[in-house]
């Protein structure tokens, strides 16, 4: 691996005005005690966490199983192994388990009925129905023991380390667990992955079979920047909510789990949201294609200089009046020698707040750069070699 150098440090310090670090991080006050078993704030653009309290406990997840659920069905629809105006069987397991005649929630749907993919999603997400999420795990993978495998490898490929899926609905069952961090996970995956069915979480009514649901998310109605996501309660569980809402450029993910009524669960989570876009915020600190490092020397190539840039934006949530703070460092490859690949990496962005490192990222070749014909390399042969001697 070649050596790396610092390069051009205080050329790229964003900015030594204002307040220290530490000082703007003490003006911010301690988060939130919230009434809860557990529960978690992190930014959905990031994933950086701003409060957690017992977020790695294993808790019934009650109804936010559903939203794995959901995000199953999305994946099939964007593989195209399904359709939302596909009609699924409604058969009399999911009628016994989840319909009209049982406590829990439920879409009123009939046995032996055909009904939508889309009424479906709409009666798992809006009405929470037991019925709905059942017949849609059977049309999937055949019946609920099967479905509940593909919830837990999805689990799995999104590092929700702690949950175990045992059915569709989060009816009780023994063993069957998640944590407030696997579900905030969870959250980010259904608003990244699947814009195009996130707007269901949004929706406050849903009418079906004459009988008009609304959502169970009070948040929907009280602050108009709530834009989701799901609740859930049983005994076991008490009362759950994973809610989202967006400010300015700004989206933020709470996850509360064993609130002791619904009026909790809603006020507590509004307890963290509040405290989260009062006090962070999220910018874009550099954007994909800027230039942060000029007429980088590249040997043997038909080209004698590169410019340096960095694929993907980088951005951070930082406590507000922290992004004065910030400083950036480039580390360049000590000797970059062609054939040089368009997005090739040739260095490091290294970007801190208070000596902590936030972002290390690459930073790679604006452009191709061929390798030059045997004499212009046999000339930079020479030069290298004098420049490494009078080092």
């Amino acid at each position: 691996m070649l050596k790396k150098y610092l390069v051009s440090f205080a050329a790229i310090v964003l900015s030594l005005q204002g307040l220290s670090a530490v000082q703007a991080q003490q003006l911010i006050p301690a988060p939130p005690e919230l009434a809860a078993k557990a529960y978690i704030l992190i930014d959905a653009n990031t994933g950086h966490i701003l409060v957690e309290n017992n977020a790695d406990m294993p808790l019934p997840p009650a109804s936010l199983v559903k939203m794995m659920t959901t995000y199953i069905v999305s994946n099939e629809i964007a593989a195209g192994r399904m359709s939302k105006d596909e009609t699924v069987l409604i058969s009399d397991n999911a009628w016994e388990k989840g319909g009209a005649k049982t406590d829990g929630s439920t879409m009123f749907l009939n046995p032996r009925t055909r009904v939508s993919v889309s009424d479906l999603m709409r009666g798992v997400i809006i009405q929470s129905g037991n019925d709905a999420s059942i017949a849609l795990a059977e049309h999937i993978s055949g019946d609920e023991a099967a479905f509940a495998d593909v919830m837990n490898h999805q689990a799995s490929l999104l590092g929700m380390d702690s949950t175990q899926y045992l059915n569709s609905t989060g009816l009780p069952y023994e063993g069957m667990v998640s944590t407030a961090r696997d579900l905030s996970l969870l959250a980010r995956a259904i608003i990244q992955d699947h814009p195009e069915h996130y707007s269901i979480y949004s929706e406050k009514y849903f009418k079906y079979n004459n009988i008009n649901q609304p959502n169970r998310n009070r948040l929907l109605w009280r602050d108009s920047s709530v834009d989701g996501l799901k609740t859930g309660h049983t005994n076991a569980a008490g009362y759950c909510l994973v809610s989202s809402a967006k400010r300015r450029d700004m989206r933020l993910i709470s996850v509360v789990m064993g609130a002791d009524s619904d009026k909790a669960r809603a006020r507590e989570t509004q307890k963290l949201l509040s405290y989260g876009f009062r006090h962070y915020d999220t910018k874009t600190i550099y954007s994909a294609g800027d230039i942060l490092k000029e007429n980088a020397k590249v040997w043997y190539g038909e080209e004698g200089f590169l410019n340096l840039t960095i694929a993907e934006n980088v951005t951070l949530t930082l406590p507000r009046g922290a992004q004065k703070e910030l400083s950036a460092n480039i580390l360049v490859d000590e000797q970059i020698k062609a054939p040089i690949a368009a997005g090739q990496e040739l260095g490091r962005l290294q970007v801190s707040l208070n000596d902590e490192i936030l972002i290390d990222t690459a930073l790679v070749a604006e452009k191709d750069i061929a390798q030059s014909g045997l004499f212009s390399r046999f000339v930079d042969w020479i030069l290298l070699f004098i420049t490494q001697l009078m080092s």
